[in-house]
């Protein structure tokens, strides 16, 4: 199989596109030719050493995407060959072959695309979890999207405007605000606005929630909240956070939440009702699939420089091979 790998961190040129050993077909999971995957800021904090990764080097990238069952492992069910399947939360997604658990693999609607399925089912569960599950927003809350013109960011907008939020969002290009604002937001905030303060002033006193993915950004979270106020980190697109005194907290009884997909993706059930929800919820218009940008996954390097890209607003999906009549 061909692979998108990096074995030393650092920018776009450490990646090169090449052979790598072929997955097993190992007991419980099914071996996938991949037709799309999503490239998210998590590869790019991957590529750079600053995030988890899985293995040993040669590292691949990649966590989700959409492709066609090859082969089927002993003890599986409910799947066969040629079947299309989705998964959000496998590794090694940047590959012409990948191993997928059979209880992470989600079937998908027929009518949705291998790119836009790829395109939404990570960011779209993120957004999903962050709104339903870390805290509980409620109609008329004051919330504050930061990275609002980004994949979770769009999604995020949307579902919190739905829910009768008042969203107040930031974004770093007036192309980017305008985004949000069609996304449903009140207001939106360059970063080189005083937006902590314009938020604070429109909002009648602050925010009850912020959803800050940029890292760095978290002090100026919380002195956009009220009293009493939360901000939910789950990123660091800009730079880790910094560390916050609990004493800082305490004095306004703010809180800080941190957010983590994995954490709610805890079995194949949880994982197909997510899904589930997260496709209703597309075919109802509540979320759509943002601009698409498709690089074929040999030009990887390319990809990861299209998402640094301050000015990129939207979602970058790598494309595999056609199938060529073998399952090398």
């Amino acid at each position: 199989m061909q692979a998108l790998q990096f074995s030393a961190f650092g920018g776009p040129d450490v990646l090169w596109y090449g052979e790598y050993p072929t997955p097993a077909v190992s007991a419980g999971t099914l071996q996938v030719r991949m037709a799309a995957a999503g490239l998210n800021f998590a590869d790019i904090y991957r590529r750079r050493g600053e995030y988890v990764l899985a293995g040993a080097a040669p590292h691949i990238g990649g966590y989700e995407g959409v492709g066609y069952v090859t082969a089927v492992g002993t003890g599986v069910s409910g799947w066969r060959q040629g079947q299309r399947v989705g998964f959000a939360d496998v590794p090694f997604a940047h590959a012409t072959r990948i191993s997928v658990p059979a209880d992470h693999a989600l079937a998908l609607p027929d009518d949705i695309g291998d790119a836009q399925a790829a395109a939404i089912l990570l960011q779209g569960l993120t957004a999903q979890y962050l709104v339903d599950d870390s805290v509980g927003v409620a109609e008329n809350d004051r919330v504050v999207v930061l990275a609002a013109a980004g994949g979770v960011g769009q999604h995020l907008t949307r579902l919190l405007a739905a829910r009768g939020a008042r969203v107040y969002a930031v974004a770093s290009t007036a192309d980017k605000r305008r985004i949000c604002r069609d996304n449903g937001a009140i207001a939106s905030y360059g970063y080189d606005d005083n937006w902590v303060e314009l938020i604070r002033a429109a909002s009648g006193g602050g925010a009850d929630y912020v959803f800050d993915s940029v890292g760095r950004t978290l002090p100026d979270s919380l002195e956009v909240l009220r009293p009493g106020g939360r901000a939910v980190t789950f990123g660091m697109s800009g730079g880790a956070a910094p560390d916050i005194s609990p004493a800082r907290l305490m004095m306004a009884s703010k809180g800080v939440i941190g957010g983590d997909l994995w954490t709610y993706l805890r079995d194949g059930q949880q994982r197909r009702q997510r899904a589930d929800k997260l496709f209703t919820a597309w075919r109802r218009g509540i979320i759509a699939v943002p601009r698409l940008v498709t690089f074929p996954l040999s030009a990887g390097a390319d990809a990861h420089r299209r998402l640094e890209d301050r000015d990129f607003a939207g979602k970058i999906v790598l494309l595999g091979e056609a199938p060529a009549g073998d399952d090398r």
